[in-house]
């Protein structure tokens, strides 16, 4: 009766959900109770999980696509292809709720999302706050509820929990399947460039279990940045908004550019002109001290500023990764930190 109650509460004709995940586990079945307890058309796309996260879904009669894992798999494929499925099986679907299978749905979070497309035509894609599970639990869960924490409002790009307005999607294809990280902000770039909006409502949305315990899945997650920015540019750097190129160009002058020049001068003039890198930890301290007190004290302040400094550098090897990719014309596949 609840659920009833919880949809018909918007013209739940209207919106449809797909769910794409990989050996989720636990966290798959959460995503999946949460989604059912508040929509009836469902599709969940499964990139070649061993876990039993297949048999789980069907056996919740959910709609469940299998891909073909011959073809690479990115994230971006998988919505593409659940996308698909979705508006076949349900043609009168005006919007599409995206939802990664580590995250849970928040009761209420469609409403929103429905009603504030339907009063907005110029609007293409709206997304809430994504919350982190256990954002006290490592400090990797914690830097990732810091950058789920987007400003309210108008903006360039959204995460991987979005509605989208279906003609909005068909007007640009899609996602891009060859972009393996980075997905959503090329896509919003995209409708962006097309004229439509892209909006952030001040309501929970999703919660997120990034269950991130190790340094070496920070790193890897950090790569995967760096890999989106080098592709992104790659894809869109010469268009007058210059995609990506900020992004990338402080990866290279922290990580590569700066401890060359200051190695060089060391080498050549003087060494004490080494001191130079005291750089460093003076932008860490700028950055920390910039940082909005309500939301860090200053401690953490400090943690995350070091870390953002320290992200340079596997960024760096994200970028050179997507290089050398590019270079022998290797097929792009994607970074797992999980």
């Amino acid at each position: 009766m609840e659920r009833l109650e919880q949809m018909n509460t918007r013209n739940q004709d209207l919106v449809g959900v797909v769910i794409i995940a990989r050996n989720e586990g636990e966290r798959l079945k959460r995503c999946l109770a949460s989604v059912l307890d508040q929509a009836d058309k469902i599709v969940y796309v499964d990139s070649g999980s061993s876990d039993g996260s297949v048999a789980y879904a069907q056996s919740l009669n959910i709609d469940t696509l299998l891909l073909d894992m011959s073809t690479p798999f990115s994230a971006a494929r998988a919505r593409n292809e659940g996308y698909r499925r979705l508006m076949k099986q349900h043609p009168d679907i005006h919007y599409v709720q995206f939802i990664d299978g580590d995250c849970e749905l928040i009761p209420g979070w469609l409403d929103a999302a429905e009603k504030h497309l339907s009063t907005h035509p110029s609007c293409a894609i709206v997304a809430g706050r994504r919350k982190e599970r256990f954002p006290e639990a490592t400090l990797y869960n914690f830097f990732c509820d810091l950058e789920w924490n987007t400003p309210v409002g108008e903006a360039r790009s959204c995460g991987g929990d979005f509605m989208v307005r279906q003609s909005a999607f068909n007007d640009v294809n899609g996602f891009n399947p060859v972009v393996i990280a980075g997905e959503e902000p090329e896509l919003c770039f995209r409708l962006r460039k097309k004229g439509w909006i892209i909006y952030r409502l001040d309501q929970l949305m999703t919660v997120h279990d990034a269950a991130i315990t190790h340094f070496s899945q920070w790193w890897k997650r950090s790569m995967r940045g760096g890999h989106a920015y080098a592709q992104g540019f790659s894809l869109h750097g010469q268009d007058k908004e210059r995609y990506c190129l900020r992004e990338s160009s402080r990866i290279w002058f922290w990580a590569v550019i700066l401890p060359i020049l200051i190695s060089l001068l060391a080498l050549s003039l003087h060494p004490a002109l080494i001191s130079l890198a005291l750089i460093y930890p003076i932008q860490i301290l700028r950055m920390a001290l910039a940082s909005d007190s309500r939301i860090l004290d200053r401690r953490r302040s400090l943690i995350y500023a070091f870390f953002i400094m320290l992200g340079k550098w596997p960024e760096m090897v994200g970028q050179l990764l997507f290089i050398k990719r590019k270079l022998l014309m290797s097929r792009l596949s994607i970074i797992e930190y999980g």
